[in-house]
């Protein structure tokens, strides 16, 4: 860590890491267990700092699953920074609406910029970068699950437009029911929420072996629905699945999906922010064929949820979709800079920008780098130890900082081998199933996670194993 983080790391690794890593990491809490525990109505009168502080330890904590102990391995990271949390609390200390330009300048000028900054990071192509003085930009959604939806209804605006000057005696309803979508059948479930939303089918298309979705299989899938009378519009390419960390292959894609005006939107929720790195870049090949981009910083590189980045090259689609503009929305300087509100589901939106200024500046670059780089080693470390058992395998690759894997042998087995893990309490893993396989993640979430933690991890794996196989021989 650089020498100006290292008196806030050691305050923030004392104070929230020590008591942190003492704690089961998954509660053993019923549901409705805190509603005995408070009184039944607000109180009439205000209390004590003090009882209320001491009413996080006896009502809260025993209710928290730790995404930051070392030994939580669930999911995805979500990300935590002492730089961050303070940014956030400036942010509320602020607490500005920032839906215009005028409601807070700061607010949508800094987020123009460090959406600049984090693009060049990756080295996005400029015309996603409103720096590049052309159309492209970029904003701070949510959640990846909102860039998805945002990008879906960009593309259906845009779509509908077209095929309109094409049809124009066609109303918005027979267009609508012939629009058609596409993303692979190992896309996170938000992509198929995303369809339900905006109101229009979307297709799962089968993986390949490598559980990478195929430019031949969306071309194969296109011109099916373009002999059965239905419009193309929107295909998802996701870098770095939920399942197995898979990447789909954009560079197949993005073409494919040009030659016949699909809109490409590429899902790299997780996997987007080890982009920084450039070893790492040759997996997001064919970006310059898509037409909006998301990853979340929040997820791994210590920005606080929420904050997720999307760059768009015509914004101006999702803005048409969501423009509506009332009299006291309306400001003297619109159309000189971004109003955020047309770029999102909702209105409101809080000072988000700051904990990207806070992060990039108090760590730069180069830490950022390192610190997934850690992360995708602790992967490789787990892979060895995980192979050097001849009971394990891995399940497809490991990438980036997640390694799934599987005791050798059927389903139940492995689901009997999850169940124990959980169960002893001092390891958190979730499962996923892909084929009809059913195996185990092992994600390295936490940022204090050090070596030793990896091999704390593979022997509480390797103990519920001993113990599960040693109940079935007698």
């Amino acid at each position: 860590m650089s020498v100006t983080l290292r008196p806030l790391e050691t305050y923030f690794r004392t104070y929230f890491l020590s008591p942190l890593i003492h704690r089961r990491v998954l509660p053993t809490v019923q549901p409705g267990y805190l509603r005995p525990l408070i009184p039944d109505e607000a109180p009439q009168q205000p209390e004590n700092w003090e009882d209320v502080m001491a009413d996080v330890e006896r009502v809260i904590m025993p209710g928290v699953t730790h995404w930051h102990s070392p030994k939580f391995h669930a999911y995805f990271p979500t990300a935590n920074s002492y730089p961050a949390i303070v940014a956030d609390m400036l942010s509320g200390a602020i607490a500005c609406i920032g839906f215009t330009w005028i409601a807070s300048p700061a607010c949508t000028e800094l987020e123009v910029v460090m959406l600049d900054w984090l693009g060049k990071m990756l080295d996005l192509p400029k015309e996603f970068l409103a720096c590049s003085g052309g159309q492209g930009g970029g904003v701070i959604q949510g959640t990846a699950s909102e860039a998805t939806l945002v990008a879906l209804l960009g593309a259906k605006a845009k779509t509908m437009k077209r095929v309109k000057e094409e049809h124009p005696d066609w109303d918005d309803h027979t267009i609508v029911s012939k629009l058609v979508g596409y993303t692979s059948n190992q896309s996170h479930s938000s992509v198929e929420r995303a369809g339900l939303l905006g109101g229009v089918k979307l297709r799962g298309l089968k993986a390949d072996e490598n559980l990478k979705l195929r430019g031949e299989t969306l071309e194969k899938a296109i011109k099916e629905d373009l002999d059965a009378g239905l419009i193309p519009f929107y295909v998802v390419a996701t870098l770095g699945t939920t399942n197995t960390c898979a990447f789909d292959r954009l560079d197949e894609i993005g073409p494919v999906a040009n030659q016949h005006n699909v809109w490409v939107h590429v899902d790299a929720a997780y996997a987007g922010s080890a982009f920084i790195c450039p070893e790492y870049r040759h997996l997001m090949k064919g970006i310059e064929t898509a037409d909006s981009f998301n990853f979340n910083p929040h997820k791994w590189m210590l920005v606080n949820f929420d904050c997720s980045a999307m760059w768009l090259k015509e914004p101006y689609w999702i803005v048409n979709a969501f423009n509506v503009d009332p009299l006291y929305l309306k400001h003297d300087m619109q159309g000189s800079a971004p109003d955020y509100r047309h770029w999102q589901i909702p209105l409101g939106r809080r000072f988000r920008a700051l904990k990207l200024w806070f992060v990039l500046r108090l760590y730069g670059v180069d830490n950022l780098q390192a610190h997934i780089r850690r992360h995708c080693g602790f992967a490789k470390q787990f892979e060895a130890l995980c192979t050097a058992d001849e009971r394990f395998e891995i399940f497809g690759e490991v990438a980036m900082g997640l390694a799934c894997f599987k005791l050798k042998g059927a389903n139940e087995l492995n689901e009997a081998l999850l169940k124990r893990i959980n169960g002893r309490g001092n390891i958190h893993l979730v499962p996923s199933k892909v084929n009809d396989v059913y195996f185990l993640r092992m994600a390295v979430c936490s940022r204090f996670t050090e070596p030793s933690d990896i091999d704390y991890t593979w022997k509480e794996v390797s103990a519920a194993a001993d113990e599960l196989l040693a109940e079935q021989k007698k």
